[in-house]
Formats: structure tokens, C-alpha cells, sequence
């Protein structure tokens, strides 16, 4: 089964300059589900005022996916690879191998 992806945030920073509470810091984490299994993993990603694209957006205005929208991509599919391969972990375990007596020690 094919696993589905979520992205939520889970905290945000802010700072009174440029603007008042201008988000500096969004934790977020990424959730698979493929039907059986569940895996997630957190992240953090901070904004520079530099790198502002468009109008500033008051902290009460934002929503979940305004700030999802922030976060680069690339971060995001990251997070899902790992995701990914913490589930297909627990479909298939890797084989450990088991240590075993020396066949010449009695």
C-alpha cells in the first residue's frame, strides 16, 4: 500500500521585528501512514526577514498551510524519505547476523 504523507507545524517563534510577531522559527513534522505502519520525524526551519517573498502576513492570518508554504520543499521530501525508510523498516526488519560459538573451542 501506497504510504500517504502529512506535514503539520508544531510550534512557531516569533519575534517583534521587522514586524510584530514576525515567525523566525516553524518545528514541524512529517507523518507516513501506509495502512498498517506509522513513522514520523520532526523539523525546523527558520525565516530571515531577507529572504521575505511578498507582503509581510500578520501572525494572526497565518494558517497551517501559509506556513507549510514556507518551508523549502527539498526539506519536506527529505523528511518523507526518511519517513519512508522507517516504514519500510518495520514492513521487512533487516536480518541481524547472530554470533555463534567457535567450532573449535569446547
Amino acid at each position: 500500500m501506497a504510504t500517504t504523507f502529512t506535514t503539520t507545524i508544531t510550534a512557531m517563534y516569533t519575534l517583534q521585528q521587522p514586524d510584530p510577531n514576525y515567525v523566525v522559527n516553524a518545528l514541524w513534522e512529517v507523518t507516513g501512514v501506509d495502512g498498517t505502519n506509522t513513522a514520523s520525524i520532526g523539523g525546523n526551519t527558520q525565516f530571515n526577514s531577507a529572504d521575505q517573498v511578498g507582503a509581510f502576513i500578520p501572525y494572526a492570518s497565518l494558517t497551517e498551510a501559509i506556513v507549510i508554504g514556507w518551508i523549502p520543499e527539498s526539506a519536506i521530501t527529505s523528511a518523507q524519505a526518511c519517513v519512508q525508510g522507517q516504514i519500510d523498516i518495520m514492513i521487512t526488519p533487516p536480518v541481524s547476523p547472530a554470533a555463534q560459538p567457535l567450532p573449535w573451542v569446547a
